[in-house]
């Protein structure tokens, strides 16, 4: 019987290939569920430009087991292709330099036209766009709002953890007072050398206390030693699996009224696929979920650069 049930269907599949490749009209909506897994089968079996589909194929389509599974996950797998390709291009802009989640080269030129960016900061952009991993630096139009958000709240004592070469620590650090202090926490050396090369370069080093070491043992040493809620501002762009850990730390640390901003909290736009599901990309979601029940802050997800959240801490912790 299933053998009959089969040569059926090769009789209207070939048949659906033939119809629809004599046709240039575009596809109707279709009217039910059935309808629409029988007109992704005649887009496999025919050309894109398709027209109505035989009746025979939507309920093949809808009733043949064997023929639903074969259809879902041929559109799961396209889907996926689609999302892996959607997110390989943002990585490469943000790779190139354009670190926009979603703007065109044009539109990301003209934002980084309208920065104003110290010119050590442009010569540190410049070379980290050679290095490898220089999607990790932060854009200039980030380094310009965690720099303005230092001089909005006054601050002195300020804390990165994540620092890479060096991009956003500087341009927070220039905006400093004299007295200011920025604790920079990286465990990678290489990267390190080339921001201290920088903050020497703008004159800041005086303000940057370097902590070359597991960025979570740094922040528990400063706890223990007595800096509880002494600090006034923190950015966090590190691994993204330890950001809730990062999160609690500098919790303590910063006072009320302080700022904690995370980076990459959109994760280039993968955090919005639920087709996406690795591990950092579900450590992102799960984190931006904790924040938005979080009572301790209030929040402000900011679509800048690869999405940063603003938190400002309520409560003595």
């Amino acid at each position: 019987m299933w053998g009959l049930v089969d040569a059926k269907l090769i009789r209207v599949s070939t048949a659906m290939h033939r119809f629809a490749s004599a046709s240039s009209l575009p596809p109707p909506a279709p009217a039910t569920a059935a309808a629409a897994a029988a007109q992704a089968a005649a887009l496999r079996f025919g050309s894109a430009a398709t027209t109505r589909v035989p009746r025979a194929l939507a309920l093949t389509a809808s009733t043949c087991p064997w023929h639903r599974r074969h259809l879902c996950s041929s559109s799961s797998s396209s889907s996926s292709a689609a999302a892996a390709a959607a997110t390989a291009a943002a990585v490469e802009e943000a790779r190139q330099g354009r670190k926009q989640l979603g703007a065109t080269t044009q539109l990301y030129e003209y934002l980084l036209a309208n920065v104003r960016e110290h010119p050590v900061l442009k010569e540190l952009r410049e070379e980290t766009a050679a290095m490898r991993g220089s999607q990790m630096q932060v854009s200039p139009a980030q380094a310009q709002l965690l720099a303005m958000l230092a001089q909005i709240l006054g601050a002195q004592r300020c804390i990165e953890v994540g620092v890479y070469t060096g991009y956003s620590s500087l341009a927070v650090a220039l905006a400093l007072p004299e007295s200011g202090r920025l604790v920079a926490c990286e465990r990678d050396e290489r990267c390190l050398e080339v921001a201290k090369k920088y903050y020497q370069r703008a004159g800041v080093a005086h303000k940057v206390d370097v902590k070359h070491a597991l960025a979570a043992d740094s922040l528990k040493l400063l706890i223990d030693g007595g800096e509880a809620n002494s600090y006034d501002f923190a950015f966090v762009d590190a691994d993204k699996r330890m950001y809730e850990e990062y999160y609690e730390l500098l919790l303590k640390l910063v006072r009320v009224g302080g700022l904690i901003v995370i980076d990459n909290v959109l994760w280039y736009g993968r955090v919005a696929d639920p087709l996406v599901n690795d591990r950092k990309t579900i450590s992102i979601r799960n984190f931006n979920k904790k924040l938005l029940e979080d009572n301790r802050v209030s929040i402000s997800m900011v679509p800048i650069g690869d999405g940063m959240t603003i938190c400002r801490k309520l409560v003595d912790t």
